[in-house]
């Protein structure tokens, strides 16, 4: 670096520290700078001593680079922000002329495109006579509102190249009304890599330079392919001019250490300016007439302390009118997020900035709608990456679109809705990428029914999440009935900087509590900690309490107000998904129910409201432990039923896992039952009951989760505790848990009846017919249990049913175990343990504190037998004792009468047998076929004449079938249809 270039940039640095420090004290001295005239500058020092203007000042001097030919600030009149402030450019550029750039920064550039070396360049801040006589020789274009116009804002996705370019194109040209407006964002990534380029240069990281390079690369090989001949040629003479001047500016502020948000904005605003200028050239080229608007020159904003800004509807209205009485035409291609201050200083709209310059276009111009094109279908009812069963809301009323927006979904930001409120007009939402979808209309409530003029279905249009906060509670005696402590709470928050996302107060003024971002919650609790230390030692406050790792689930719908009971569906789904709520909030409005989960739970709390409301399918994860006969058989029915409950049910019952003893297999997405013996077979992993219920609860996109035990064992009974107490569902045919010891039994049932998961086991008892049920039913009435008393065994019914004639019991016994209704050792049939299983569940179930050792139960087992070997061995040494059951039977039949093996509960004298028995030929138990089941209930109700419940109760297929319809009823109280 020279000596005149180490000079230069001291100056630089000494006019910055200058006005940094407010202007006050003398000017620098500038001796051989070409940055600025030191007149200029004191002249400007003393007429203009607003703050704001001193910095747009230091913006002009850090403007000029040491290796640009020379610059000078001149002609500076008393107030060269005045409203009237205007640069006459002596030859204006067809394409790409300069005049459409800010007031302050335009250049002369009367010989630019004449060749490189006869450039001369001026910077202009005053009105000159000449520009004054110009204004008024002018003629004035009405400029014409209304519904002509139609809004389009293209984000920088939808620019993020150049073949994106070219589809905005088309889509401008091909768009019919008579009228339009383009708003369009910078290329994608490219403010941020503006803002690098500020805090490289902040932090003195002389990388900037080629930061600033690739900024220049990417835009010069987008023009390259976009443009050709003039256009591209004056393009490009623009771009490096610019990249020429940010390298100035950012070397000052490189060389300062420091860059105030005037200069970042100035900077960053760049991007806009050379995708409008792309834009509109693509479009001219593709035979539309086409002006561009550099929005600074019209959209005047104030800057609000909340890092924020107002729009100035009244003077951006004027500068609208002037901008295109000069500049008439009907497609605009306008710059987003950029406008100035009152006082001409470049700024940005902050968050959201390109969406709200879009909505303030559209209330100016009167427009007809406003189409926010962007990368997804619509608004979602849900997050999809969160619920993948969300669906595009077709319209949304401007309250709901706001609510949803608040709580973090992904629709417009609360301030972009409100221009267009105003007057009316309808935002739509749709994807550049999917032209074949029609995208989310946001408009006023009577525009939101739907085809017909109905109210929709449900009264919740969506559901949106707030992920990383932490509540914090603060509670304590003292602040019941004392003024002003819900004040200082929020004053020692809002010292702390801490935006409050929700506030949820008691009735009795004893504790408040509010949600804040997790990052800020130290800051909160210390400031508070603070604030009220005397309160806290002296007892009046019991603790400030902060409890992490929070979400918020907020359901939004603005016929939520009319609706009794959405409270209730809503708090009821979660309840049933095992969800917890820290905090509860709802606006008098009605518009939208918010609630304080665990972060762990959001999911889950999401997909289980979002189905109960309708929204999608009722999703339950399943995992099948024993896919022998009955699990075998119940899989092959899931897989034929499968489409019919999601096509007429709205239920998708996804299994996750099954499980053998050896081997399982498991899916993150749900198993092809189709194939599953062979997936089980080719594919399975060694069998681990914890890894198996890890995967199949694991899925947090579903939010409830059953576990099918098809088994007969009494290890795997021993978890259902354990799982129910995780929040997982259990269904079985299992009879082992509710037919072992009291005390596991009482405390599994004590444990479903707190808590909100399902334990469904009608198939325990008669297979698939409805006998558990039955009797919850009588008891859940009022009713009173006198006696039950049935036959619970299908293998022993076929047995009895078939012991007639000549036939020998042993033959019989063999034609059961060949017909596949006994176990595969038929002692454990005909030992009658099974049958004192059922007795003891029904027993249990009617309120009897009984074991299975107070059964008595008569084994038909012949006493040498029992410890006899293999069942192939029993079934050849069992026709030796058939003499004693022939001789039972002909001494029923002498007495008119049958034997049917039966189980007795009596619940008055609280005992219950299992025991063969005779019955008279005209007696119910005695008209029975095949393996059929029939359970007869005697109470206060049917004294007289009791209550009979009879079929098959027998079989894999009867008893999948029970298993099934439990599932069913499982889903039905999970919100599916019923």
């Amino acid at each position: 670096m020279g000596n005149g270039e180490r000079e230069r940039e001291r100056e630089i640095g000494e006019l910055l520290d200058w006005w940094r420090n407010g202007g006050m004290g003398s000017i620098p001295k500038v001796q051989k700078s070409p940055v600025i005239s030191h007149s200029a500058a004191a002249k400007f020092k003393t007429t203009h001593s607003d703050f704001a203007q001193r910095e747009r000042a230091a913006a002009a001097m850090a403007f000029a680079s040491p290796i640009s030919p020379s610059y000078s600030l001149h002609n500076l009149s008393s107030n060269p922000f005045s409203k009237h402030n205007k640069i006459l450019t002596l030859n204006k550029i067809q394409s790409f002329s300069l005049s459409h750039r800010h007031p302050f920064f335009r250049v002369d550039c009367g010989s630019q495109w004449q060749g490189k070396d006869s450039l001369n360049y001026s910077l202009y801040s005053s009105v000159t006579s000449a520009d004054i006589l110009l204004d008024e020789a002018v003629e004035k274009t009405q400029f014409p509102k209304g519904d002509t116009w139609s809004i389009h804002k293209f984000g920088g996705t939808c620019v993020g190249t150049s073949e994106r370019i070219r589809n905005v194109a088309d889509i401008i040209v091909k768009d019919e009304s008579e009228r339009k407006l383009v708003v369009v964002s910078a290329m994608s990534k490219v403010t941020d890599m503006m803002y690098d380029l500020i805090d490289r240069a902040q932090s003195r990281d002389d990388s900037y330079v080629t930061a600033l390079d690739a900024v220049l690369e990417k835009h010069k090989l987008t023009a390259l392919d976009l443009l050709e001949g003039d256009d591209l040629a004056n393009f490009l003479s623009w771009l490096h001019q610019d990249i020429s001047n940010l390298k100035a500016m950012l070397r000052a502020i490189f060389i300062a250490g420091h860059a105030t948000e005037s200069f970042s904005d100035f900077v960053v605003g760049h991007g806009e300016l050379w995708s409008a200028q792309l834009l509109s050239a693509v479009v001219r080229k593709n035979g539309l007439d086409c002006t561009c608007m550099d929005t600074r020159e019209v959209l005047v904003v104030n800057p609000t302390s909340s890092n924020q800004v107002d729009p100035d509807y009244l003077e951006s209205g004027r500068r609208l009118e002037k901008w295109y009485s000069h500049n008439p035409s009907n497609t605009i291609v306008a710059t987003g997020f950029i406008a100035s201050t009152p006082q001409n200083i470049p700024t940005t709209l902050k968050r959201d900035g390109s969406d709200f310059s879009a909505a303030i276009m559209g209330a100016l111009f009167r427009a007809r709608q406003v189409t926010i094109w962007t990368d997804v279908d619509g608004v979602y009812s849900a997050d999809p990456r969160k619920v993948s069963e969300a669906v595009i809301l077709k319209k949304l009323s401007y309250q709901e679109a706001w609510e949803m927006s608040y709580f973090g979904a992904n629709v417009l930001h609360p301030r972009t809705i409100i221009p267009v409120m105003v007057y009316d007009i309808p935002i739509v939402i749709r994807n550049i990428f999917n032209l074949s979808e029609r995208g989310t209309m946001i408009c006023r409530p009577a525009g939101c029914e739907n085809e017909n003029g109905q109210r929709m279905e449900s009264p919740v249009k969506g559901f949106a999440t707030i992920d990383n906060l932490a509540l914090v509670n603060v509670e304590g005696t003292g602040m019941a009935g004392v003024p002003g402590t819900a004040s200082d709470i929020f004053g020692a928050v809002r010292d702390a900087a801490a935006n409050v996302i929700m506030i949820s107060q008691a009735s009795s003024e004893h504790s408040v509590c509010f949600a804040v971002p997790e990052k800020e919650v130290n800051a909160v609790a210390a400031a508070l900690e603070s604030r009220f230390r005397q309160a806290l030692d002296a007892g009046r406050l019991s603790q400030i309490a902060v409890i992490p790792n929070c979400s918020i689930l907020a359901a939004v719908g603005q016929k939520m107000a009319s609706t009794p009971g959405v409270s209730a569906t809503l708090f009821n789904a979660l309840a049933k998904a095992n969800i917890n709520v820290r905090a509860i909030a709802q606006g008098c409005s009605e518009y939208n129910i918010t609630v304080v989960i665990k972060r762990e739970d959001c999911i889950r709390a999401l997909q289980a409201v979002h189905s109960r409301f309708y929204l999608s399918r009722t999703t339950i994860a399943m995992g099948i432990i024993g896919p022998g006969l009955i699990g075998g058989t119940l899989l092959d029915q899931l897989r034929d039923q499968a489409a019919v409950l999601k096509e007429k049910f709205n239920i998708d019952l996804r299994v996750l896992g099954i499980t053998g003893s050896r081997t399982m297999f498991l899916s993150n997405t749900g198993i092809d039952l189709s194939i599953w013996r062979d997936l089980l077979r080719e594919k399975g992993e060694k069998a681990e009951m914890q890894k198996f219920v890890q995967c199949v609860h694991g899925n947090h996109s579903i939010p409830n989760t059953v576990l099918v035990d098809c088994t007969a064992d009494s290890y795997v009974a021993s978890y259902y505790h354990d799982w129910l107490r995780q929040g997982l569902h259990v269904i079985t045919p299992n009879k082992k848990a509710n037919s072992g010891p009291l005390e596991q039994y009482l405390k599994l049932r004590a444990l479903q009846r707190q808590s909100y998961t399902h334990y469904f086991y009608e198939a325990t008892v008669g297979a698939g017919l409805p006998i558990v049920s039955t009797l919850q039913g009588l008891l859940e009435t009022g009713d009173k249990i006198l006696r039950i008393e049935g036959i619970f065994s299908g293998t022993l019914s076929y047995i009895f049913n078939n012991f007639v004639g000549t036939q020998a019991f042993s033959e019989a016994v063999k034609e059961a175990k060949e017909a596949g209704y006994t176990e595969p050792d038929p002692r454990d049939d005909l030992s009658g343990t099974d049958v004192a299983r059922k007795v003891i569940i029904l027993a249990r179930e009617s309120g009897l504190k009984l074991e299975l050792s107070d059964i008595p139960v008569q084994s038909l087992v012949p006493e040498p037998l029992k410890a006899s070997g293999s069942a192939e061995e029993f079934l050849l040494q069992l026709p030796q004792f058939d003499e004693d059951m022939a001789e039972r039977r002909q001494e029923a039949e002498a007495a008119g009468e049958v034997l049917r093996y039966v189980g007795v509960v009596d619940v008055v004298n609280q005992k219950g047998t299992v025991e063969l028995r005779r019955y008279k030929k005209e007696h119910p138990f005695a008209q029975l076929s095949g393996s059929d089941n029939i359970i007869a209930f005697t109470t206060q109700r049917y004294e007289k004449q009791p209550l009979i419940v009879r079929g098959p109760g027998a079989g894999a297929e009867v008893t999948a079938g029970g298993v099934f319809s439990d599932i069913l009823r499982l889903a039905s109280y999970l919100g599916a249809p019923s």
